[in-house]
């Protein structure tokens, strides 16, 4: 059996439909129907991933999050209403992997819960072969195969995604990298213009640097670019 996902969905038939489906697919699939079944379901067992609805009974999927991110940096999907554009970025601002509208196709989700998982895949430890194993750029330093990343000696606490976007920005300093660049490498989907996720993504990588917020500045109508500081050693 491959990998273990937690759905927290208060829709029991899609419960059914989703952990059938992953099954097929080589993952184990567990199901909670609310927020708090579902951090319990996430104390007692180890999960790979989780597939997070916005809409619960009990309490909302944004608090949900909020207590998951307390505890671990486990990925999550969150699932959201069709059209609700804010639910999306207020799920990323708070630390969601990736997101996906209802109603979607199960195959569209598989794709998504794929994407995630391979960049925390150690058998797959240059994504595409092109990150050397150690990387440094002024204050920063990346162990790529240990997947951990430190700003002036302290550990980051980063997501997957945020590990993978500061890798692209810091392998290629001084280079500005385009948000459709950024989305196909680092979130593995197509680009939309309209789609913001990619910002959202990166405004929380600069919060997490704290004073080294400037290292990564937008480029308008470009995209982003790692500036290593001039009195950088």
């Amino acid at each position: 059996m491959g990998k273990r996902i937690l759905i927290i969905d208060d829709d029991s038939e899609l419960g059914v439909l989703l952990t059938d489906y992953f099954s097929r697919e080589g993952y184990e699939a567990d199901t909670a129907h609310d927020g708090e079944s579902g951090l319990e379901a996430l104390s007692r067992n180890p999960y790979s991933l989780v597939i997070l609805d916005v809409m619960l009974p009990d309490r909302d999927g944004f608090e949900v999050l909020k207590e998951i991110r307390k505890r671990s940096e486990i990925p999550v999907i969150m699932l959201t209403a069709k059209g609700e554009d804010v639910d999306r970025i207020v799920g990323l601002e708070l630390g969601a992997d990736d997101y996906l509208p209802k109603p979607f196709n199960p195959r569209e989700l598989l794709a998504r819960v794929r994407a995630v998982l391979r960049r925390l895949d150690k058998e797959h430890p240059s994504q595409d072969g092109h990150f050397p194993d150690q990387i440094e750029a002024g204050p920063v330093a990346i162990s790529f195969p240990a997947r951990r990343a430190t700003f002036r000696g302290e550990p980051l606490n980063l997501t997957a995604v945020e590990f993978d976007l500061l890798c692209h920005l810091v392998n290629r300093a001084g280079e500005v990298l385009s948000r459709e660049f950024l989305v196909k490498e680092v979130l593995k989907r197509e680009f939309s213009p309209f789609d913001r996720s990619i910002d959202v993504h990166v405004s929380r990588l600069r919060k997490k640097l704290g004073d080294g917020s400037n290292l990564i500045q937008a480029v308008r109508g470009e995209g982003y670019v790692f500036v290593i500081p001039e009195d950088a050693p």
